[in-house]
Parts: C-alpha cells; sequence; structure tokens
C-alpha cells in the first residue's frame, strides 16, 4: 500500500511538473517527431510498469543469443531495417521494445573474457563457475573426471522437471554444445560431446558423455534425487547427429556430409536408444519429418544436421532441408503448452557466434534478425499474463562499429561520410568498411558465399586489403580484423538482458550473469522453501 501511495505521489508530481513547464518548450520542440515520439514511449513505459504487478509465471522461455553482444544487436537492428528499404537506424529489434533490461557481467569464475560453458551454468544453475566446464561449480578441475562428484549444479530445467513442468531446449548449435548441453549435463570438459572426445581416464572412472546424458536426462535425474518421478525433456532440437550414432556407415543418415557420420566408438546408437524409451515420441532428422509434426505429440527428438544446423542464409543448401529457428520455436510452444502446468523452454542462436568466430559479420547479422523473429513467434503464440520470456546472450564478441558514415549507410558497407558520395579512405589511402574486428581470420572476398565457414579454408589475413571495387556488404565478405589469429574470439563487455511478462520487473540494473536464473526461479517458484 505504502509503495503505491508513493508511487502516485510521483506520479502527480511528474503530471505537475510536466504542466507548470508546458509554456516554457518552444513549438519547434513541442511538435519535433523526435520529441514527441521520445515522450510517447516514456508515457507508454510508465503505463506498462503501473499495470505490471504479478511476479509468478506459468511459462518461462529463455531466448540465448550465442555470442550476441552489444555492438551485434545495433549492428542487426540496422541491417533489419535497411532490408526492408529503410535507412535502419531507427530500427529496432523484436526484443528490443520489451519493457525491462538490465546489463550482464558476464566474467567466469577463472576468466575476464569468458566462455560459453562457463556463462551458460551460470545462466542456467545460478552460480558463476571456470571456463570450459558444464553444470558444476568453480571446484571442478577441467578434464578432471574425479573432481565432478560433489560438484554438480541443478539446472532450472531439472527443476522445472521435478515439478511437473513441460521441458525443451532448442539450438542451432550441435544440442551437445555447451549452451544447450549447460541446461541438462554436467562434465569436467565442454568437448566430452560423445565418448570418442573423452580420454580413457575419464571413460574407465565412470563420467558419462554429454549426448548420453541428453538421452538418459530422465534417469539420471531420477537417480540423483531418489525419490523422484520425471518424465525427461519432452522437445529436443538441434544439430551434432554425428554424437549420437555409432562410427559405422550403416549408421549414415540420408544427408550425411562424411564418409562415415557418426563418431561414437561404443557402437551405441543413442537415437535407437531414446526411441526405445519413447515409444510413443517422434525422432526426425529433415525438414518433412518436421513438417509432418502436429502439435500433439509426446515428445521429439530432432537432429537436424551431422554438426551444426546451417546458416540461416545457408539453409536452402542443406541436403535433406532443416526448420528455421522461429519455426522450431513455434513448434516447441506448440508441443509444450499441451502441458496444464506450464513449461520452461531455452532457445539458443548459437551460429551468432559462429559467423562471429569465422569474421563474417554478415552471417552474425542475418542469424540475429532470425533470432529476433524467433523470439516474435514466442510473443505471438504465448499468453502474455502468464508467460515470462527472457533474451539475452552468453558473451559478446570484438566485433565493432566505427568510422563516421552518414546516416542509412549499408552497416555493411564502405564508409562513405555525411555530405559525400563516395568511400571516405584511411590514412594509407584505402577505403574502410563500418563494421570490423579487433582479431580473427581477416580479410576475405567470398562473393556469395552463404556458409561462413568456408573462411577456414585459408590462413588468417594480417594487414589491411584495397577494398576499391569489393562489394563488402555481399554474403561472402569477411571484414578486416587488427589482430590475425585463427579463429576471432570472445569480448568480456556486459551483455544486455531484455524481459517481457510476469516477473520481468526483476530485469533491472547492472547484475551478475547467475541472476537470470534465480529471475526464472521467482517466476515459476522452482524451489520450494
Amino acid at each position: 500500500m505504502k509503495i503505491n501511495k508513493i508511487a502516485t505521489a510521483i506520479g502527480l508530481t511528474l503530471a505537475f511538473s510536466a504542466t507548470a513547464n508546458a509554456g516554457v518548450l518552444p513549438d519547434s520542440q513541442k511538435q519535433n517527431d523526435w520529441y514527441s515520439a521520445a515522450e510517447a514511449k516514456v508515457i507508454k513505459k510508465e503505463a506498462a510498469a503501473q499495470a505490471e504487478q504479478t511476479f509468478k509465471a506459468k511459462n518461462v522461455i529463455l531466448f540465448v543469443g550465442d555470442g550476441m553482444g552489444i555492438s551485434t544487436l545495433t549492428a542487426s537492428r540496422i541491417m533489419a531495417g535497411q532490408m526492408e528499404g529503410k535507412t535502419g537506424e531507427e530500427g529496432l529489434l523484436s526484443f528490443e521494445e520489451f519493457p525491462y533490461s538490465a546489463q550482464i557481467k558476464t566474467y567466469n569464475v577463472d576468466a575476464q573474457t569468458p566462455d560459453s560453458a562457463g556463462t551458460m551454468t551460470a545462466i542456467i544453475s545460478g552460480v558463476k563457475t571456470d571456463v570450459g566446464v558444464i553444470g558444476v561449480n568453480e571446484n571442478i578441475e577441467r578434464g578432471k573426471c574425479a573432481t565432478v562428484a560433489g560438484n554438480e549444479l541443478i539446472t532450472a530445467t531439472e527443476l522445472a522437471e521435478i515439478k511437473g513442468l513441460a521441458t525443451g531446449v532448442i539450438s542451432t548449435a550441435r544440442i551437445t554444445h555447451a549452451t544447450p548441453a549447460a541446461t541438462y549435463a554436467k562434465s569436467a570438459d565442454r568437448n566430452w560431446e560423445d565418448v570418442s572426445d573423452m580420454p580413457a581416464d575419464a571413460i574407465e572412472a565412470g563420467c558419462e558423455d554429454i549426448a548420453s546424458q541428453l538421452v538418459n536426462f530422465e534417469k539420471n535425474l531420477e537417480a540423483r534425487f531418489v525419490g523422484t518421478d520425471v518424465d525427461g525433456l519432452d522437445v529436443v532440437m538441434g544439430g551434432g547427429r554425428r554424437h549420437f550414432l555409432p562410427k559405422d556407415v550403416l549408421f549414415n543418415s540420408a544427408d550425411a556430409v562424411s564418409s562415415v557420420e557418426g563418431d561414437r566408438t561404443d557402437e551405441r546408437d543413442l537415437t535407437a536408444e531414446w526411441q526405445a524409451m519413447y515409444p510413443d515420441g517422434k525422432y526426425v532428422m529433415d525438414q518433412a519429418g518436421f513438417d509432418a509434426l502436429v502439435g500433439d505429440e509426446k515428445k521429439v527428438f530432432a537432429l537436424f544436421n551431422e554438426s551444426h544446423m546451417q546458416y540461416e542464409a545457408d539453409r536452402d543448401n542443406d541436403v535433406a532441408g532443416e526448420p528455421s529457428l522461429s519455426q522450431m520455436t513455434t513448434k516447441a510452444i506448440d508441443i509444450l503448452k499441451n502441458n496444464e502446468k506450464g513449461f520452461f523452454l531455452t532457445v539458443e542462436s548459437g551460429r551468432i557466434d559462429h559467423a562471429h568466430h569465422a569474421g563474417n559479420a554478415y552471417n552474425a547479422l542475418n542469424d540475429t534478425i532470425e533470432f529476433a523473429k524467433a523470439v516474435q513467434s514466442a510473443v505471438d503464440n504465448t499468453n502474455p499474463e502468464e508467460t515470462l520470456i527472457l533474451v539475452t546472450a552468453d558473451h559478446s564478441h570484438v566485433f565493432t562499429i566505427a568510422g563516421y558514415p552518414k546516416r542509412g549507410n549499408p552497416i555493411l558497407g564502405q564508409v562513405v561520410a555525411v555530405g559525400s558520395e563516395e568511400p571516405s579512405l584511411a590514412a594509407d589511402g584505402m577505403p574502410y568498411t563500418t563494421v570490423g574486428y579487433a582479431n580473427g581470420l581477416g580479410f576475405r572476398d567470398l562473393g556469395d558465399e552463404t556458409d561462413a565457414d568456408a573462411s577456414y579454408n585459408d590462413a588468417a589475413f594480417a594487414g589491411r586489403a584495397d577494398l576499391v571495387g569489393v562489394d563488402t556488404t555481399a554474403p561472402g565478405y569477411h571484414q578486416e580484423a587488427i589482430v590475425p589469429l585463427s579463429s576471432e574470439t570472445h569480448a568480456g563487455e556486459d551483455i544486455s538482458l531484455h524481459a517481457k511478462g510476469p516477473g520481468a520487473q526483476l530485469a533491472q540494473g547492472v547484475v551478475e550473469q547467475n541472476v537470470i536464473f534465480h529471475i526464472i526461479n521467482q517466476a515459476l517458484e522452482l524451489i520450494e522453501e
């Protein structure tokens, strides 16, 4: 009651102040479009804040744009607008219109600049940890199986399972990759995606590879908490089929790109094991299988690629076809919302990160735009009064926006200054681009190539390139880098959190990354004291 009185008093004071000073503003200011648009935005936010009084949600959807730093957001919103024929700077990605946001500190316990294993573990468990380990605390020693026992963390996904909610995880990366793996696995090393990736001593000590942990999620959770009865993950969609299949040509899928698709050296076919566990579930590996899903399925396990799924711009080149991130999100929601108790879903756009590592801004931005579409599909297909949607990243990249380009200049283009029609020249007499990288593989002119990973075919390019006549807006153009490295690196600055729905009010200020878990817990009441 006291809080409401204070809020009312503040509102009246602001209203009086605005009225008292209304005559001071010249018409040129009051009637300016920039002024009125900003005023309307603040009024809208004030109304939303006053109306938002609930903190408890039935459903939570956690979106993670892997490597989606602030510069990536800025460039992506500009590119999205320019793709629609606008100047671009004035636009917003879908989740940038959410009413609440915060800055998130991303460092790992042992690292100033983090990796995805440590950051996602913090997001999903509430505990910061070291680089390279999954679902365990900082007392772990990376690569040492014996240090896992006693240091395991429980995740929001596991708690949601125990609570009886429907659960799911989606990624455009391998589903065993660090970010999605952190939702369900405990591992001394993020690279232990299947048994062939593990050292002999780890296998002998009884550590389980990440793919096996995914299939055995239900069994492992019930063993960890004796007396608990759960039904396992309801929706799993992503890439990484090779980690679930035996290293035997007989197990190759129809769209295998390697002569032997599977990597497992223990002769286990985990897709068959999953199907045996869930005879009413559906295993899917291509677009046709995905399109056949109707939304009333009990369980869905979808592995659309041998390794990572395609970049959004490269999807048409997939042999058997694969759905977009927004399509997977919509389908997952259709299935999960059949649970009357609610659901918890994690959605990762993993290839934003991979495009940045390859030094290819086009695919990083294009995948971010698709990520924003996936978020919008979640907004469109859920009830805003009962669904909390959180959108964040795990870390940033050394991706920059610089120079002095004029308004509306192509974000991937060469810098053209205000009042000019010709590219600006650097001190070396050559043109330069607005976006670039502090380190990485450097310049490549691959034209219309839509697979960013083609950049790895050549050694790192040191120094400047003459960009006269080069179309830097083409999908296959890879930006120059200051420091030549075999792969571009993560960055250490803060990333953003955007929130909408019950409990979104808690996303404010500058906070540690592990706070995100506690916002999820607050909304779903996963931990009952």
